[in-house]
């Protein structure tokens, strides 16, 4: 493994890259036998929307030493939109700060971060995420990760964010019915 470049994607590029893309998300992830096309195609469905999305910007992580041009890791992301719309699904009472925070354009959405599995424990998700996060002049990031996937929270914790609420973003698929909600104040 050689030294890790990061590159910032238009959404000409990532759309562009999205087979590799999905490529690199069935990877990173490890589906089990037979859930890898599902998945993928979901992937695929989300970063079509997501590509679409105002002030989408993602950061992928190249390993200068690996034989092909596929990425070690990826990070994408957008500015959540004004209206709150996000927060649909929100259980319990959406905390104050972070209303004020959407209606004042400044959360930024992580909706994808993932790195292949023989390049982590070397700082590329961290890295990643910080290049995501500092293009954008957001007050406030915040995910969704799967309340199971403790290697996430782990990782999330780690890098100073703080669980606080549960999110069920989709009545229509039953799978996960709630994911936490993770932010993290950004530097003013």
């Amino acid at each position: 493994m050689g030294e890790v470049f990061f590159r910032r994607l238009t959404r000409w590029q990532a759309d562009g890259d999205r087979e590799e893309l999905a490529d690199l998300y069935v990877t990173a992830y490890e589906e089990p036998p037979g859930e890898e096309y599902r998945n993928r195609e979901k992937f695929l469905d989300r970063l079509a929307q997501d590509v679409q999305r105002p002030g989408f910007d993602m950061v992928a992580a190249d390993d200068a030493g690996a034989d092909d041009d596929a990425p070690a890791g990826m990070a994408y992301g957008y500015p959540l939109h004004r209206d709150g719309s996000w927060w649909q699904g929100f259980v319990g009472v959406l905390p104050d700060e972070v209303e004020q925070f959407t209606a004042s354009g400044k959360v930024f959405a992580v909706a994808e971060l993932m790195v292949l599995p023989h390049h982590r424990r070397r700082g590329i998700g961290g890295r990643l995420l910080e290049r995501l996060l500092a293009a954008d002049d957001a007050e406030l990031a915040v995910t969704l990760a799967d309340p199971a996937d403790t290697v996430a929270r782990a990782a999330l914790q780690a890098w100073g964010w703080r669980r606080f609420g549960a999110l069920n973003p989709s009545t229509e698929d039953p799978s996960p019915s709630e994911l936490d909600v993770w932010a993290r104040e950004l530097p003013g």
